[in-house]
C-alpha cells in the first residue's frame, strides 16, 4: 500500500501527539474529520499502524538489564522452541534469524544474576543447543520509526509492501494513540 503525503502527516501527528482526538488532527491538518478517520482506519487495516497502547519501560518495572540472546536450535525444533520462548516473561521479543544462531531474543532482567537464571532456563528448553548472550551497555538510538515514515512519504510509498519482513512495533517515541 502506498503512503502518501497526507498519510505521512497523519502518522507524524499520531506519533508526536498520540492522545489527541481525530477531530483535533483534522483541524491541524485542515481536512475533514471523516477523511482523517478513514485514513487511520486504512493504515490500521493495511498493517501500517500495528499498535495503539502505551509504551512501558522494563527498567521502570524493575528490569534494567537488557541482553540479546542468540539461540541455536536442533534442526526441526524451531517452532517448539519459539513456542516455549513465549512462556518466558523476560523475553520481550524473539525473531528467527539467519547467520550465527537460529533465534535472536531481547531479554530483560533485574540484575546479572537474574539474567543468568533466565539464560539457564533457556538452555534447558528441549531443542536448544546453545546460547550466546550480549549485554547492552547504553542505548545509542532509541527505537524510532518517524524518520522511516517521512522517508517513505517522500518516496510516495515505494517499498511499503507488507511482505518486506517482520512487522515492527512502534517504540517510545513512535507509539500510536493510548
Amino acid at each position: 500500500m502506498a503512503v502518501d503525503e497526507l498519510d505521512t502527516r497523519i502518522l507524524r501527528l499520531l506519533i508526536e501527539q498520540p492522545r489527541t482526538s481525530v477531530r483535533e488532527y483534522a483541524r491541524v491538518l485542515g481536512v475533514a474529520r471523516g477523511t482523517v478517520q478513514a485514513r487511520i482506519d486504512r493504515l490500521e487495516r493495511d498493517g501500517v499502524i500495528t499498535a495503539t497502547g502505551p509504551v512501558l519501560s522494563p527498567a521502570a518495572l524493575g528490569h534494567p538489564v537488557l541482553a540479546f540472546v542468540h539461540i541455536e536450535v536442533t534442526q526441526g525444533h524451531l517452532d517448539e522452541v519459539g513456542d516455549a520462548l513465549a512462556t518466558v516473561p523476560e523475553i520481550v521479543e524473539a525473531f528467527s534469524i539467519t547467520g550465527g544462531g537460529d533465534l535472536w531474543t531481547r531479554v530483560v532482567a533485574r540484575d546479572a544474576g537474574h539474567l543468568e537464571d533466565v539464560i539457564q532456563r533457556l538452555i534447558q528448553l528441549p531443542g536448544v543447543v546453545r546460547t550466546r548472550t550480549e549485554i547492552a551497555l547504553r542505548e545509542r538510538v532509541a527505537h524510532r520509526l518517524l524518520p522511516l515514515v517521512e522517508s517513505v512519504g517522500r518516496r510516495g510509498g515505494q517499498g511499503t509492501g507488507r511482505d518486506q519482513g517482520p512487522s515492527v512495533s512502534a517504540g517510545p517515541s513512535d507509539r500510536v494513540g493510548a
